[in-house]
């Protein structure tokens, strides 16, 4: 039996957008299961990889926080691997060991500046938490009679904080 394009589309936009797994996709448009992976087979074949938009729509959806936050980790994983060979590699002269401590601390100053231009509010997410965990230590060194209630309002209230800043 052959379908109209619209069903095809309804069932690429179900997975890649929806996020729904294939079998869910056909289920909500009525198209047979086997249908609906023939016509993800095909679209892969003529490059057009389902899965690749996915991933793709699933990236600019959350946003350039989410993508500044992935390239933040990678690169601090790699600025630690990077620094402990060169401190690790008793072999490398000083002077190139110098230089390529320049070279990372000059990365980093650069990737710091981009991941807060591309999502501010991660430092101030930083700061946020930073600041209640500074008062639930100084509370329960200080005034440690109310560390019960400060818990209290501080579990709520770190959900809130992470809702508008995280």
């Amino acid at each position: 039996m052959a379908h109209p394009p619209e069903a095809k589309a309804a069932i690429r936009h179900a997975y890649v957008v929806d996020k729904l797994d294939l079998e869910q996709a056909a289920a909500r448009t009525g198209i047979p299961h086997a249908t609906a992976r023939k016509w993800k087979a095909a679209a892969s074949a003529a490059a057009d990889d389902w899965d690749k938009a996915r991933a793709a729509h699933s990236l600019t959806s959350s946003g350039a926080g989410t993508i500044a936050q992935l390239v933040l980790h990678d690169f601090l994983a790699m600025y630690q691997s990077t620094v402990d060979a060169v401190r690790d590699d008793i072999t490398l002269p000083a002077m190139q060991r110098a230089e390529t401590l320049s070279r990372l601390a000059d990365a980093f100053q650069k990737t710091m500046s981009a991941v807060a231009k591309a999502a501010p509010d991660l430092g101030r997410f930083a700061v946020a938490t930073e600041l209640l965990s500074d008062l639930a230590e100084f509370v329960a060194r200080e005034f440690p009679d109310h560390r019960a209630g400060l818990l209290e309002i501080l579990e709520p209230f770190g959900a809130f904080v992470a809702k508008k800043y995280g």
